[in-house]
């Protein structure tokens, strides 16, 4: 007979079983469920599929094209021939033979079919290459949305991480200062302690309530904004590990060199020089002749009552040839369009110039904050190590009598504050990686996979002494 100690036990393992796991949420894991949820990537998304079509218009310029019209309607037409001469069989020759025809509201019909391909058109080929440019942008631009989502995600990824672990840190904060007020209490009850140490650690432990509130809320405001994001009912990021390794830094100039070449800002500025250039090319004088080669043919009657009774007039036509056309006189507009079109360009170009300028500072500047980042984490771990020596140090010199309640309540929140300033310090290196890797245009799913082997799953919950 099994024992009724073992009834709760099995009835434990059993639920244990049953319950749901739990998995933390990696950092590729959100931006890959962002990437399908954020409406302003589905939109650039949109923009790159039909950026995509202007190759297609851009292959379509130079192939033939084929025509067909037809009309139908009330014509009056009157033909006057003088002076011809007429031939037929069993009639003979006729000379200064007149001819007159006519027809009053008569019906009229046409049909025409004409097959064009160019030849030689210098605009032309700046339009084809103008779509092909804007196609290029197009895809810049989804890359450049897809890198801003990134980021995005991995900043409110890592508000929540930031959030959550702020908040832990002010919860053991919290039961710190709630024992070292029942201590004061009961050495004050028993007259070991002033009254004021009493109401020194009151007063510390009420503060403290409202700080880990304030914690609370930022945090689930940031849960909020990163489910918004991801479109998850309840993302759980995973916390960031102790002493994870770093990839090495490589040195500033291969940067600066990666940002001139692959930032995507540059690359699309580029495109919008280049598309600058070939739009002024449009308008210049050797741009204006166009070669075609045409093929027509074509129907063209009328037929009613006229004023020399029913007639019917029908022309059937087929040519073939090649058109030459040159723009003599367009009153001033073309030089006019060129001229700005050429300002324009200048403009366009020099924006691209100072934009490389903005990107290489940028560069600069992230780099030496990550340089500079390992030595400021390094610091400040060794400030945590200290600030809890201090802490036990204080907590053993209070029971002695030797520091006093309020030396205590400093020490414990200088041991939070310089843990929190770890937290935000290897958070922010992490973050200033992939701010970095997006000005040189490396921002993708591999330095997402790198962030996330800095982080560890949720469940090993790391816990101070």
């Amino acid at each position: 007979m099994r024992s009724a100690g073992a009834l709760p036990l099995l009835a434990g393992l059993v639920m244990a079983a049953a319950a749901p796991e739990v998995s933390a949420l990696g950092l590729l894991d959100a931006w890959q469920a962002a990437r399908q949820a954020d409406p302003e990537y589905r939109a650039a998304m949109a923009a790159h599929d039909a950026g995509g079509a202007r190759r297609d218009q851009a292959a379509a310029l130079w192939r033939p094209t084929l025509q067909l019209a037809a009309g139908a309607g009330v014509a009056d037409t009157r033909t006057s021939t003088r002076g011809a001469q007429f031939t037929a069989p069993g009639f003979g020759t006729s000379d200064g033979v007149d001819f007159d025809t006519s027809v009053n509201h008569g019906g009229s019909t046409r049909i025409a079919l004409e097959a064009r391909q160019p030849l030689l058109s210098r605009a032309r080929d700046a339009q084809q290459r103008q779509l092909q440019l804007a196609a290029d942008a197009a895809d810049l631009q989804w890359l450049s949305a897809g890198q801003a989502l990134m980021l995005r995600t991995a900043e409110r990824y890592f508000d929540v991480v930031t959030a959550r672990e702020s908040l832990s840190v002010m919860q053991r904060q919290q039961t710190q200062v709630e024992q070292s007020a029942a201590e004061a209490k009961d050495r004050f009850r028993i007259g070991d302690a002033p009254v004021t140490d009493t109401h020194e650690a009151a007063a510390r432990r009420e503060a403290v309530r409202a700080e880990v509130l304030a914690a609370e809320t930022r945090l689930e405001v940031a849960r909020h904004a990163l489910a918004d994001l991801t479109g998850l009912t309840a993302p759980e990021p995973e916390q960031l590990a102790d002493g994870a390794a770093d990839a090495p830094l490589a040195p500033l100039a291969d940067w600066l060199a990666d940002a001139r070449a692959g930032n995507l800002l540059l690359r699309l500025q580029a495109a919008g020089v280049a598309s600058a250039r070939q739009e002024a090319a449009r308008y210049a004088r050797l741009a204006s002749p166009t070669l075609d080669l045409v093929a027509q043919v074509g129907r063209d009657r009328v037929e009613g009552h006229g004023d020399f009774g029913s007639a019917a007039d029908t022309r059937n036509n087929a040519s073939i040839g090649v058109q030459f056309t040159v723009p003599l006189y367009t009153g001033g507009m073309r030089d006019a369009r060129e001229r700005e079109t050429l300002g324009l360009a200048a403009q366009a170009a020099a924006e691209a110039d100072r934009a490389g300028q903005q990107v290489a500072e940028q560069t600069h500047a992230a780099w030496l904050a990550l340089s500079a980042g390992a030595g400021r984490v390094s610091a400040l771990r060794a400030s945590v190590k200290a600030a809890e020596a201090r802490l036990d140090a204080t907590r053993l010199g209070r029971e002695v009598g030797d520091r006093t309640t309020l030396d205590l309540l400093a020490a414990e929140n200088d041991a939070a504050s310089a843990e929190l300033a770890l937290l935000q310090a290897r958070v922010q290196r992490v973050l200033d990686r992939l701010r970095l890797a997006a000005l040189a245009g490396r921002l993708d799913e591999a330095a997402l996979r790198q962030a996330d082997a800095m982080l560890r799953p949720a469940g090993a919950v790391h816990s101070r002494p």
